[in-house]
């Protein structure tokens, strides 16, 4: 061995180095059992995931275990087309100033068709419910609001996009009663939805592209768990990499209005 070295003029302490798997065990255990709760969560989401849980861990470490283990995730590469003129999203100053709502539709094992209601605070971007079933019509929808309305009380506004449900007489008339403002997008510009378009896909990736359903209350059962861990556990890059819910506490706590796009200290 050390002649060999010598001859390719290669470090014999590189050579011999083996490392400490032992000393990686937690390390290990603890990314695996992210990647088993959470399998559409990379690498920044783990590790900010770690240290709320108190790991202090050095990012350099962490990510070599994560390569070791195979956890990072291929992704396909994608032109971005250039951005034309986008409308800009205001952002809420205090929960319940605007809420934004949206559908999503998938099918069961059986091929039956079934529709999601989500609702979402765009203040801190918390998941304020997705009902499921095989139809959402706008009672159903404004039955949902008024559930929502007696944990939280009444938004100023609702944003959405022209669905047939949102544009009802029903829901209309829910808004006028109760001195909700109705604000609708653009047709063909998502964009102007933005912060429920991207939880949608995060529910996507992580709940209804994730798994195979027999029934609808499979649904509604891991959804209810989704939701918990979502604003409960899941960091927000645009809340400053902390949760949901650590984002509204540690607002009502300090009486401070920060803007979602604020970094941490």
């Amino acid at each position: 061995m050390l002649r060999g070295c010598r001859i390719l003029d290669f470090s014999r302490t590189s050579y011999a180095y083996q490392p400490d798997m032992e000393r990686d065990r937690v390390v290990r255990e603890a990314l695996l059992e992210l990647a088993d709760r959470h399998p559409r969560w990379g690498f920044r989401l783990m590790f900010d995931s770690l240290r709320r849980r108190g790991h202090r861990w050095n990012h350099k470490r962490v990510h070599r275990v994560y390569v070791a283990l195979g956890l990072n995730l291929r992704r396909k590469a994608k032109r971005r087309l250039p951005t034309r003129n986008p409308e800009p999203l205001s952002v809420p100053e205090q929960v319940n100033q605007s809420w934004s709502m949206d559908f999503m539709s998938d099918a069961l094992e059986n091929g039956h068709r079934f529709r999601t209601f989500n609702v979402i605070d765009d203040y801190n971007r918390e998941a304020l419910a997705i009902e499921i079933d095989l139809s959402l019509p706008a009672p159903r929808v404004t039955r949902v609001l008024d559930r929502l309305v007696e944990q939280r009380g009444y938004p100023k506004q609702l944003r959405s996009d022209n669905g047939p449900e949102f544009i009802s007489i029903t829901l209309a008339e829910w808004a006028e009663r109760h001195g909700v403002h109705l604000e609708f997008i653009k047709p063909g510009k998502p964009t102007q939805n933005s912060y429920v378009e991207r939880f949608n896909r995060t529910y996507r990736e992580e709940i209804l592209d994730a798994y195979i359903f027999r029934s609808l209350d499979e649904v509604r059962e891991l959804t209810r768990t989704w939701i918990d861990q979502y604003n409960g556990e899941r960091p927000h890059k645009a809340l400053g990499r902390i949760t949901p819910l650590d984002y509204r506490r540690a607002n009502n706590r300090d009486g401070a209005k920060l803007s979602p796009a604020q970094k941490a200290g």
